[in-house]
């Protein structure tokens, strides 16, 4: 008899299942880590809006990476009745949900009532917009760096465009050991107040979530200039990033 654990989303089913098929999002947290300990609060609060179909935020994450309707029994589970709560998913009663292209490209969620036929395939690495960008690194966040995940707030809030007093972090990120990082992006040449940004950004994080723990901050752009390297060369808790987008031929079979 296999001893593995089930995964993190399965875990929420079973407690949201057990709890009466609707509940709230702490109520599952507590079940998920009474039974399961060990288990990370952030990664139960991901997992929960990756498999909400009505959870604007959803698109952040690899269940919902292209256009297609909400009918995937493995990650269409949830319906969110409102803010910090959740309950199994029903077609017949919560309506039919899809996950859509925008007339920008991006993605979105929103009730249907027809079937989508041949949906578009929006994956690739060209960026339109800084808005491209970050919605294309929120989906792949091991390629800045293995273990890192999105960071979720309070009110089901996610990491991207995060909202502090001081302004909106792009994103707002936990790695593998439950530190935060904050991550700022530029679609081409960095420019030099995006120093000042990464450093204004992961001070009042260090102060109002970190709870002590150390933060850090990365710079992604296309170019990073001297300025920037040298603003940030002291500090040992900021690093920068460049990123190249690349172009893959294939060959198409003749009619």
């Amino acid at each position: 008899m296999s001893s593995a654990q089930p995964t993190v989303r399965e875990m929420c089913r079973q407690a949201v299942e057990a709890l009466g098929g609707a509940t709230t999002n702490t109520a599952v947290k507590n079940w998920v880590q009474q039974k399961y300990p060990g288990t990370k609060t952030n990664t139960i609060q991901c997992q929960l809006i990756a498999a909400t179909v009505n959870h604007d935020s959803r698109i952040h994450y690899g269940v919902a990476t292209k256009p297609r309707l909400a009918n995937d029994p493995n990650g269409d589970i949830f319906y969110r009745p409102a803010t910090g709560q959740v309950e199994l998913y029903d077609p017949a009663t919560h309506g039919s949900w899809e996950i859509y292209e925008k007339s920008d490209g991006r993605l979105g969620v929103r009730i249907v009532e027809a079937t989508i036929v041949d949906p578009v395939d929006v994956s690739g690495s060209s960026f339109a917009a800084e808005a491209h960008l970050r919605d294309y690194l929120a989906l792949h966040l091991d390629e800045i760096e293995p273990g890192l995940q999105l960071y979720v707030g309070e009110g089901d809030k996610t990491g991207v465009e995060f909202i502090t007093p001081i302004g909106r972090i792009d994103i707002l990120a936990i790695d593998k050991d439950d530190c935060f990082v904050v991550i700022e992006l530029k679609v081409s040449k960095g420019p030099d107040a995006v120093a000042g940004q990464i450093f204004r950004y992961k001070n009042w994080v260090k102060k109002h979530l970190a709870a002590g723990k150390p933060v850090r901050g990365i710079i992604i752009a296309q170019h990073i200039t001297d300025k920037i390297r040298y603003a940030i060369c002291d500090d040992p808790e900021v690093s920068a990033r460049e990123y190249e987008i690349q172009i893959k031929l294939k060959s198409v079979a003749g009619l």
